[in-house]
């Protein structure tokens, strides 16, 4: 037990608390406050957009209206639903990159892109900050992909609770093998009830030490493809039917499709339900009422048009609430304000009372705690930055990124291009030349480097891309070329259909979101806008997993 966590159990003494003050003189004022420490614990679901029921009950009429999370709504209703939360880039590592360290994704070095990413130590990570600090952390299931216990901003290997097993993860594939259903997703819970106690339970000596405050990450990866279709009518109860007249525009609304929609409902209904095991967990020991708890996806829906990695709406805005009664003023409210998830780290380290490093950019969501106001609180949180660069590497010839920067308004979406002739989802073969070459829909379906590599493998994706003579505008919604710059008015097309960036009367407006999205990549110091823009060349364009990925199905995370 190191020096922090000594003090930690000081702490729990009010009799001591002049000694505290003492020692804390001695090592540092983190321990000064241990006190009122909280835990934190962040619930995050790969894969998982904005849908919940939540969000239904705030704007009934949409898909929200038929998928049921009742502990995320939990959540939400005894503190904080955030209804504009956005990630930094709609690709799993360079999101989850830019939320550990509290900043945009582009200055994450090597961990800016998926394949090929390795975290850079002198970058901050929050979990090892807070565990500097005198926490214990732990995670179950995925965090950060790559990486060693050398070189994991959240502790790697040594800090994982896995050991009861990772069937939740293929969840559909695993409650569909039982022929009673309702047994097999029982199993399922109980996994994740083991691996939670497996870390609440135990501290260095093998004992329940509830005196220590600690940092635990909770990240299935249900939500990520392939799941089983008609699992979430199976499973859930989710008719395929009930979705029909409700998917965007640039979706067909074929059966095929709405039942591929109705099965990634039904994942995160799954997810739900292991959230629920969480929170139970969390008040079997006590803990849950000094407790930061938050719950929130790394991005949009795969293999869908426009959801991961892209950035409109449907691919980078993300579900988020967050409950802590000791810290959140007044409990039930809806937050408006725009929020990326980055802004997460350097909340976390001022409720520890951690010192927030100069390098984190991102801005801690305090005042949203501390107010009584609902809808819009902040008013500097009036924009979001997104971007993108390289998901698959093998995506594109030399493995060439496809670099795009965005800022996301109340009323604008402004998007930036920067090398339009490059393809959005990657090339698939023949394209252009000899259209017979392309795979057929069985294979689209189950192999997502058979065409189009940054769209996921699914039903959705084989169905346009095999009736692509015949319904060529959802072709090229899916995966056709954009211009260099995009501007949409969100309030009159939510769906990003018509493109305003060519229009007269919008070159004022235009200017101006381009000005203040180069403002925030200078300030922020972006590569993309530098003389030598480092994501085109190596090591950003080498891949130490294209020959290992390669043929293989569904495997980006």
């Amino acid at each position: 037990m190191n020096q922090y966590q000594s003090i930690s159990k000081i702490c729990r003494r009010p009799l001591l608390a002049a000694l505290l003050l003492t020692l804390a003189t001695a090592i540092g004022p983190a321990a000064a406050l241990a006190a009122d420490r909280p835990n934190i614990v962040m619930a995050f679901a790969d894969d998982w957009g904005k849908y919940a029921s939540a969000y239904g009950a705030l704007a009934p009429g949409g898909i929200n209206d038929h998928v049921s999370t009742p502990n995320f709504d939990a959540v939400a209703q005894d503190g904080l639903l955030f209804t504009r939360a956005f990630v930094s880039a709609p690709s799993c590592t360079p999101c989850r990159s830019s939320l550990l360290s509290g900043q945009h994704f582009w200055r994450c070095n090597r961990a800016s892109i998926l394949q090929g990413a390795i975290w850079d130590m002198s970058i901050p990570a929050y979990p090892l900050l807070l565990e500097d600090s005198g926490y214990r952390i732990g995670h179950t299931y995925k965090v950060w992909s790559p990486g060693t216990p050398a070189n994991a901003p959240h502790g790697g290997k040594s800090r994982a609770h896995n050991r009861h097993g990772s069937k939740f993860n293929q969840f559909s594939q695993s409650a569909m093998k039982n022929t009673n259903r309702d047994a097999g997703k029982r199993t399922l819970l109980e996994e994740v009830r083991k691996n939670v106690r497996s870390f609440l339970d135990a501290d260095n000596d093998g004992k329940a030490d509830n005196d220590q405050p600690f940092c635990y990450w909770f990240g299935p990866t249900n939500c990520h493809r392939k799941w089983i279709a008609g699992s979430g009518k199976e499973l859930w109860g989710i008719d395929p039917d009930s979705l029909k007249g409700k998917l965007p525009p640039f979706l067909p609304d074929v059966p095929v499709v709405r039942e591929d929609f109705a099965d990634y409902l039904g994942e995160a209904q799954a997810f739900d339900a292991g959230l629920g095991v969480l929170m139970e967990e969390l008040k079997r020991i006590n803990a849950f009422e000094n407790t930061i708890l938050v719950v929130s996806g790394d991005h949009g829906i795969p293999g869908i048009t426009r959801g991961k990695c892209s950035l409109y709406d449907l691919g980078t805005q993300v579900p988020l609430a967050i409950r802590w009664p000791k810290g959140i003023t007044a409990k039930g409210r809806v937050v408006d304000d725009f929020v990326s998830l980055p802004d997460l780290a350097p909340t976390f380290l001022e409720a520890a009372g951690v010192d927030v490093p100069k390098n984190m950019t991102a801005k801690s969501l305090s005042t949203i705690f501390k107010s009584n106001a609902s809808g819009l609180i902040d008013a500097s949180r009036d924009a979001v930055f997104t971007g993108r660069e390289r998901h698959v590497a093998h995506a594109r010839t030399g493995n060439k990124p496809y670099p795009q920067r965005a800022i996301r308004t109340d009323q604008y979406l402004y998007i930036i291009n920067f090398e339009p002739d490059r393809w959005p989802m990657g090339t698939g073969p023949g394209f252009g030349a000899d259209n017979s070459a392309m795979p057929d829909y069985e294979i689209l379906r189950e192999n997502t480097f058979a065409a189009f590599g940054d769209l996921d493998a699914s039903p959705t994706k084989a169905w346009i891309i095999t009736h692509r003579d015949e319904s060529p505008d959802f072709f090229e919604y899916a995966v056709g070329r954009a211009p260099r710059f995009e501007l949409y008015d969100i309030k009159k097309d939510p769906h990003c259909i018509k493109n305003l960036a060519s229009l007269e009367t919008t070159k004022q407006i235009q200017k101006e979101l381009h000005q203040r999205l180069t403002r925030e990549q200078d300030r922020t110091g972006d590569p993309r806008i530098s003389d030598q823009v480092i994501f085109e060349f190596s090591p950003f364009t080498d891949s130490m997993h294209r020959k290992r990925n390669q043929g293989k199905q569904n495997k980006p995370k």
